[in-house]
Order: C-alpha cells, then structure tokens, then sequence
C-alpha cells in the first residue's frame, strides 16, 4: 500500500503491524480531545524510566478502550516486547475483545543545532540494525546524537519521526519547529499538557500555537500524556 503523505514523499506499508500509513491518517484527524481516552502516543514504563510496568499500561487501556498508543520509553524498545507479548499471551485471534493498535515507540535524546531536544519515533523495524545504537538505555553521544542523524535512522527503519514536547526547549518552538522540518521531521507533538494538570488536557496557549506551526509546515500533529507515573490518563 502506497500514501502520498504530507510531507510529499511515500510510505510503503509492509508490516501491517507497524502500519504507518494507518498510523499517518490518524494524525491527520487529532484533535484536542483525541488523546487520552482514544489515543495515547506518549507512555513511558519501568523499562526506563516510568513506574509502570509495560502489561500494566496494557490493562489500563484496555479498560478505556483505548484504540491505539506506542511506548516511548527512553531509548528502549523493551517495553514495547512485553506489551506486544502480554497482548498475544492474553488474547488469541479468536477473542472478541477489541483490541487497541499497538505500534513501536521510543524517545531519543537529540541534539539540534546546539539545543538538547528529544526526538520520537513510531511505526519502525525495532529489529533494524541501524536503530540498535539507540536500544541501549543510555541517550547516544557525538554524531549519533545529531537531530538530522537519528531522523534519517528512524525513516531508515521504516518509522515516521516526530519533534516530542516543542514548547518546552530552551529555545522556542517558532525557532526548533522550523529547524526540525528542514531535517526530515513528519510531525509535532502537538496536544500536550505542559503543567501536568488533573484531569490531563492539552495546555491552549501552547498548542495553539504549536498547531499553527504544523499547519505552516505541513506537518502531523500527534498527542500523549507522556506517562511516568501509575497512571496512563495523566504525566505524573
């Protein structure tokens, strides 16, 4: 399967487990309500540095009905393994239980032009050899660590790449949004809640403003709680 995306190249859907075409067209149509009840494509687990284990972020969607989510752990994909295992040691493929998309997720600490970003990836080969540097729990150093190099590895492996939390850098996101796009980036995370609130809603000012960016450079948007603690709805 073949889609002409946003940023004028083609993807070509070979794994329809990871489906990035799929996961492609449910970007186009997020919205500030999207996440955390339907998607979530920010969670973290105890394989990095979450409290929750990956069956337990599992459980917790499932409970919502949640209809698709990544892990982005911290330069690891195992927590990614254990959801996809728990998910086919739990349910088998005559089971009637609606199962929610699970693609492979990781956060990668990047740096663009002399601002430490954090760079995540979705939908790639976690078996790709040229992704194994960044699967070792530590963030990668020197030219593995450049922006333009850990984009050009995630596509490499098949994933769609996005600028995590833009506003919440050193510097602006009117300066890095730019910046990233020249370097390849597909989206932005853009429905995210910045001071944590209770319940979790995407923070106005900032994803306003980070929404009109996407719209100028033609870009996703995407949303996530970024889950650290025990709970999937919220960050903390």
């Amino acid at each position: 399967m073949l889609l002409k995306t946003k940023k004028n190249f083609f993807l070509c859907d070979k794994n329809k487990e990871q489906d990035t075409v799929k996961l492609a067209s449910i970007w186009e149509n997020i919205d500030f309500f999207s996440c955390p009840l339907d998607y979530n494509f920010h969670l973290h687990t105890n394989c990095s540095d979450g409290q929750l284990t990956p069956e337990s972020i599992v459980e917790q969607g499932l409970s919502i009905g949640l209809k698709g989510f990544a892990i982005t752990d911290h330069h690891s994909v195992k927590g990614y393994y254990r959801a996809k295992n728990w998910l086919k040691e739990k349910y088998n493929l005559t089971s009637n239980v609606m199962l929610p998309h699970l693609w492979t997720g990781i956060e990668i600490t990047s740096e663009l032009n002399g601002t430490n970003v954090h760079i995540l990836g979705y939908g790639f080969n976690p078996e790709a050899d040229i992704l194994h540097k960044y699967f070792t729990g530590e963030q990668p150093n020197g030219k593995d660590a450049l922006a333009k190099n850990v984009i050009r590895n995630l596509h490499e492996a098949g994933g769609l790449v996005v600028l995590a939390h833009p506003a919440r850098y050193r510097r602006s996101a009117l300066e890095l949004i730019p910046e990233a796009m020249e370097l390849g980036i597909d989206g932005v995370e853009t429905y995210y809640a910045y001071s944590n609130p209770h319940p979790w809603q995407p923070s106005e000012k900032q994803t306003m403003m980070v929404k009109k960016m996407a719209e100028k450079y033609n870009l996703y948007t995407t949303c996530g709680t970024d889950t650290h603690g025990n709970n999937i709805l919220v960050r903390l």
